[in-house]
């Protein structure tokens, strides 16, 4: 199964190029929703989430549309004396496992996570403690980019991030790897010359893919379904609704059957 869709989708900025204008912000995700089937919830990121607010999230979706959640900053930037952010975090999660819900947890890691052997033993620690949860591992440097790494986190049944980026030096090249049942691609853009250097984060994912930037990710996607047992894309050029334009022509390049639009859908 490929799951396509965005990463976030409570921005203002979509209000227009994709929302409503006025849309109340309790209406976006049941907005959402009628169009696309998945969604990655970066949020998590900057405050661990409470279990009623992810249940209250469920119920405003169809059966069947899935969750991806960003893990918590202080699970992969700040690794120091953390087991009990783990802990709530994972406790965060029950309704949507309950609910058969959650796809899986990104835990993206910054560009100075580098290959060390501390760092691999890290993740050997944040396979411990995210238990049974399917867990996606980003990597922000190419260093670790090595067959040794994917055969670490096969052993360790951590799923990789494939990335669309920059081609930049240090950042990670588009690669398509299954590690584990999950397959995962993010969509950043290729905004290289706001990548490193921007006053507002949103700059850097201030791009608009064309048909023919997307359509050599199509025979790797489907690469990636074909070894796993559900395979995440989403779009992350955030602004001003972009990525809902790559997530649709990713769609009709792969050949998924579009849900109605909301307009076709009232």
């Amino acid at each position: 199964m490929i799951h396509v869709g965005t990463s976030g989708f409570s921005y203002q900025d979509w209000e227009g190029p994709f929302y409503p204008p006025g849309i109340p912000a309790r209406d976006k995700l049941g907005y959402y929703a009628r169009v696309f089937d998945t969604v990655e919830v970066d949020s998590s990121y900057y405050g661990i989430p409470k279990a009623s607010t992810l249940a209250a999230m469920a119920a405003k979706t169809p059966p069947g549309f899935l969750f991806s959640l960003k893990a918590f900053q202080g699970m992969t930037h700040a690794r120091e004396d953390n087991a009990a952010l783990f802990q709530q975090f994972n406790h965060a999660l029950i309704p949507w496992v309950e609910q058969e819900r959650l796809g899986c947890v990104l835990a993206q890691f910054p560009s100075s996570f580098r290959n060390t052997p501390a760092n691999r033993d890290y993740l050997r620690l944040l396979r411990e403690r995210m238990g049974d949860i399917p867990t996606v591992v980003e990597f922000r440097h190419r260093d670790w980019i090595t067959e040794s790494t994917f055969i670490l986190l096969r052993d360790q049944g951590l799923g990789f991030c494939c990335v669309d980026q920059p081609r930049l030096q240090s950042l990670v090249p588009p690669v398509a790897v299954v590690t584990s049942p999950i397959g995962y691609v993010r969509f950043h853009g290729r905004n290289a010359q706001k990548w490193w250097h921007h006053e507002h984060a949103w700059e850097r994912y201030d791009y608009t893919y064309s048909r023919d930037e997307l359509a050599p990710w199509v025979p790797k996607i489907r690469q990636l379904a074909e070894s796993s047992r559900a395979t995440f894309v989403y779009a992350n050029n955030h602004w001003e609704g972009q990525a809902i334009d790559t997530a649709r022509q990713l769609r009709l390049l792969l050949g998924l059957d579009a849900p109605s639009s909301p307009a076709a859908a009232k």
